[in-house]
């Protein structure tokens, strides 16, 4: 399987840190957290967090204190559909296929729901044929976009779908919660919004020549408290703990040995690394479990600090922009992470 073209979207504004956090503590909300969740929002949006801007579905940012659950679920319903249809209109784009030549549509998200899914409002959006295979996945957090084109690419090697159009979006300002959990206040303080899309075909396409070669998922239920949504007063709340960049780190190993040794893969020969942007804490783990250096995670820390956390649609943003930068071909490593507590990767061939 060859990914042939890839698309990403945003909503149009984009607030700096400095200015969520301006806004923040005038604001009501402010006045009833504690002195310890003050501290935490303070240090987070004014610190070195590695963030400097995110894109938000506000039109302004105290929208951000209207969390009430239809509140959230417009806001979803009105830009995840958006979104996923701007990311994969641009992957289109740059594959050069049209809509008609789509054979398959998934897509990702874990911030939001709808039924019919957004499947049924993008390929009414893109102009798909009617009878394109459609599936909705939810619920694997961050670290969906991998099992989405590992589904993808089961699709492809089946025989019976020539090109297959995989979407992640999230609309993370759709899953604010605001109470003194400092899980809580950071993960108001990382997230943002975006969509991203690829295109994946047998046969390699015009653009730069990238070849899925192998994949390898962990999961650990075990550590499932460490990072997962909780549903709390009709509104999904996120679990956020100390731990996690420690096990994002400890597990992104182990799937990556794991899957160099199936395939007979040095690490020696891996030129490119392509990391889900979990927080800067994160990509600091993953350095030193990995040993690498801040030129080796530049695309990562790239996405991170204009974008902030986008959950599943980060890994494909990074993808994107190491492919744009003209990084050195070869074997690329990309990983992805979540709640779970889950971890998966995949050995890329880049020409």
């Amino acid at each position: 399987m060859f990914i042939i073209g890839t698309g990403t979207a945003t909503p149009p504004h984009r607030y700096r840190q400095e200015e969520c956090w301006a806004t923040l503590v005038k604001s009501e909300r402010f006045q009833a957290f504690n002195s310890r969740s003050k501290a935490i929002l303070k240090k987070v949006l004014t610190g070195q967090s590695g963030i400097v801007t995110r894109h938000l579905a506000l039109d302004d940012l105290n929208q951000a204190f209207e969390i009430t659950p239809d509140v959230l679920h417009a806001r979803f319903f009105k830009n995840a559909p958006a979104l996923a249809t701007t990311a994969a209109e641009r992957a289109l784009a740059s594959s050069r296929t049209s809509p008609c030549e789509i054979d398959a549509i998934l897509i990702s998200t874990c911030t939001g729901y709808l039924c019919p899914g957004l499947t049924s409002y993008t390929s009414e959006r893109l102009g798909l044929r009617p009878d394109v295979l459609a599936l909705d996945l939810v619920g694997q957090g961050c670290g969906a976009a991998i099992p989405n084109l590992q589904a993808a690419q089961a699709l492809v090697a089946s025989g019976r779908y020539g090109r297959v159009l995989s979407i992640c979006v999230e609309v993370c300002s759709a899953a604010f919660y605001l109470d003194d959990d400092p899980g809580v206040l950071i993960s108001a303080c990382l997230f943002g919004d975006g969509a991203g899309a690829a295109v994946l075909s047998p046969l390699t396409g015009a653009c730069r020549r990238v070849e899925w070669k192998s994949s390898g998922t962990l999961l650990k239920p075990g550590d499932r408290e460490c990072l997962r949504f909780e549903q709390k007063g009709g509104m999904l709340r996120n679990i956020l703990t100390p731990d996690v960049p420690a096990l994002a780190a400890q597990h992104c190993e182990t799937v990556f040995a794991d899957t160099l040794a199936r395939n007979h893969v040095a690490r020696s020969q891996i030129s490119g690394w392509i990391f889900h942007t979990g927080g800067r804490d994160v990509l600091l783990a993953l350095r030193k479990k990995f040993q690498l250096s801040g030129h080796d995670v530049r695309w990562s820390e790239a996405v991170l600090r204009e974008h902030g956390n986008m959950s599943s649609p980060s890994v494909l943003f990074v993808l994107q922009t190491a492919l744009a930068d003209g990084v050195p071909g070869g074997l690329w490593w990309m990983s992805s992470f979540g709640a779970g507590f889950s971890c998966h990767g995949a050995l890329l061939e880049v020409e």
